[in-house]
């Protein structure tokens, strides 16, 4: 299947209620906020942002839909009987482009988990834009279109849908993905196999080892009585206790993980005979 043949998604989010604050700025994350800077730097009217952001904190948005090139919602002045159909488009990237950023980040486990717990590294945006698949819209790439009288761009109902759309950034840049074109089970299908291939081209490239090469190796003996050190429980909270982590690394909880990985280590260790840890 090529990725011509892939069905096009869409993702409905229920409306954000009333009365609650969902950033410390207005979104949370760095790329929740670099969305709402490309609206914003565009806007010819900063009195229609005003009234968007407080559409948006009011609740006057409805359900939103995300779909490959395009976020359309529901949204009123104050009246839901009556809202105005709003939509902000942005463009798809194209086949070739995904193909290059998928390549890329197949080979980079860390961009790939970093997505998996809905992150966005910088380091994964700046993929992206070296192998020209943007990812996040930049000057002018957010198209705003509303059916309501006015003629502002955007006006404060495409503002006000913009600015809620960082909300949903923020929990899941998979979303953000979604609008360039492909849905998360299409991705993390087609980065599995391009990360198998990775794997297997490595193994005949004599670069790493094989898996049952691996498997098949003999495990070496470990001898029959324990040493000093694993007869013993260690203490290494006295080795850490000068260690210094930089925020937001809680020393006390990185000193229990270490003693209690060395506990795990030595009972693993000295129970591997079928007798008791001494």
């Amino acid at each position: 299947m090529t990725w011509d043949d892939e069905p096009v998604r869409a993702l409905t989010f229920p409306a954000f209620p009333p009365g609650k604050r969902y950033g410390k700025k207005f979104a949370d994350t760095w790329w929740g906020n670099a969305w709402i800077e490309a609206m914003e730097r565009t806007a010819l009217d900063p009195e229609q942002l005003k009234k968007g952001r407080r559409y948006a904190f009011a609740g006057q948005v409805g359900a939103i839909t995300v779909s490959p090139g395009r976020i359309t919602a529901p949204v009123h002045d104050g009246d839901p009987d009556e809202p105005y159909r709003t939509e902000v488009h942005l463009a798809e990237l194209s086949g070739s482009r995904w193909d290059r950023f998928l390549d890329e980040v197949a080979g980079r486990a860390g961009h790939i988990a970093a997505l998996l717990e809905r992150d966005m590294p910088v380091e994964l945006a700046d993929t992206a834009d070296d192998v020209g698949a943007r990812l996040l819209p930049g000057y002018g790439d957010l198209e705003p279109e509303c059916d309501c009288p006015g003629w502002d761009s955007p006006c404060k109902h495409a503002a006000a849908l913009a600015y809620q759309v960082s909300w949903l950034l923020d929990g899941d840049p998979f979303v953000l993905l979604l609008l360039r074109g492909r849905a998360e089970d299409e991705l993390t299908e087609e980065l599995h196999r391009r990360n198998a291939r990775h794997g297997a081209e490595a193994e005949e490239g004599g670069t790493g080892t094989p898996a049952a090469e691996a498997w098949a190796a003999p495990v070496l003996p470990l001898p029959e009585e324990p040493g000093p050190v694993l007869a013993a429980p260690l203490d290494l909270a006295p080795l850490l206790a000068d260690v210094e982590i930089e925020a937001p690394v809680d020393n006390a909880a990185l000193v229990a993980l270490a003693v209690g990985a060395a506990e795990r280590a030595r009972s693993l260790l000295s129970d591997v005979d079928g007798t008791a840890a001494r």
